[in-house]
């Protein structure tokens, strides 16, 4: 299950219970309806979209990508930017949800919320480790298997330890300007994520976008910790994934649909990325 897959709107607990969950797909422009402000700590995350989000005495420009870190009993509101649509999870961690953890567990998992500046902007590797602990959350939050709660418990104690070493290793900078760079790097990104059936090469993309192929290859690597070659064929694999597991499609065509010339070379990508080869993928899902 990827996101696309999920139903618009998904809930888990409430306002009053140690663990609240909220994940919305929103269609047009939207701004909630009040400033408010709760006890618990809010870790909110932007799958796509941009928003503005006021904290306390601030006004932060968000995008795609960034989390957003919200302090107990801090004012806050979010509101449009300049784009319609987008889709965000939130999880509220009341101070019930850290009970039976020592003092030094508590204030590790509870550290990036005090941090003093609540955005951070992940790369594009980090990014998508994040994201793979969200979708294995919120596919057992709306398949809701035996013992899916203690999985979705796991997997919201997982996001803040992961979160907690990331701002130990490299504390958020209180500058969230994308530099052109960035941006360049961004629009070919999301190029790729458009395009990635059809074939994609390295010159024609350096050309299309007014870069040289090598200074292109240097500053993707810089942006977002991949390669080229690497991220085009992870994101190829993903859908691959998503086909295998969601569709009857042939192999070979799930092959032909993800952008491979080469069965071959899809078979052995693949099996490099997930571990197993094709068929035994769709075999175990």
């Amino acid at each position: 299950m990827t996101i696309q897959s999920l139903p618009d709107i998904l809930r888990y607990g409430s306002i009053s219970e140690p663990l609240w969950i909220e994940f919305d797909r929103r269609i047009g422009y939207h701004s909630m309806d009040t400033t408010h402000y709760h006890r618990s700590f809010e870790f909110f995350y932007l799958y796509s979209g941009e928003r503005k989000f006021f904290i306390r005495d601030s006004v932060y420009p968000i995008q795609s990508g960034d989390l957003i870190l919200v302090n107990s009993n801090f004012v806050h509101r979010t509101s449009e930017l300049s784009q319609p649509n987008h889709e965000r999870v939130v999880l509220h961690f009341d101070l019930p949800f850290f009970d039976g953890l020592s003092r030094e567990e508590t204030e590790l998992l509870q550290s990036p919320f005090l941090d003093g500046y609540p955005i951070v902007r992940l790369n594009l590797q980090e990014r998508l480790h994040l994201e793979t602990l969200f979708e294995s959350l919120l596919r057992e939050l709306n398949d809701r298997p035996p013992g899916y709660q203690l999985h979705i418990r796991n997997m919201a104690t997982e996001l803040l330890l992961l979160t907690a070493r990331h701002m130990q290793k490299r504390k958020a900078l209180p500058n969230v300007e994308v530099t052109p760079v960035q941006r360049k790097v961004t629009d070919i990104i999301r190029h790729i994520n458009q395009q990635f059936r059809e074939p994609l090469h390295l010159d024609d993309l350096a050309k299309q976008f007014y870069i040289s192929k090598g200074h292109l290859s240097r500053v993707f690597k810089e942006v977002t910790g991949f390669g080229f070659s690497q991220y085009i064929n992870i994101t190829r694999i993903k859908e691959a994934e998503h086909l295998l597991r969601e569709t009857d499609l042939s192999i070979t065509e799930i092959s032909e649909q993800c952008g491979f010339e080469n069965f071959s070379h899809f078979g052995k990508v693949f099996k490099e990325l997930s571990g197993l080869s094709p068929r035994a993928y769709r075999k175990l899902e």
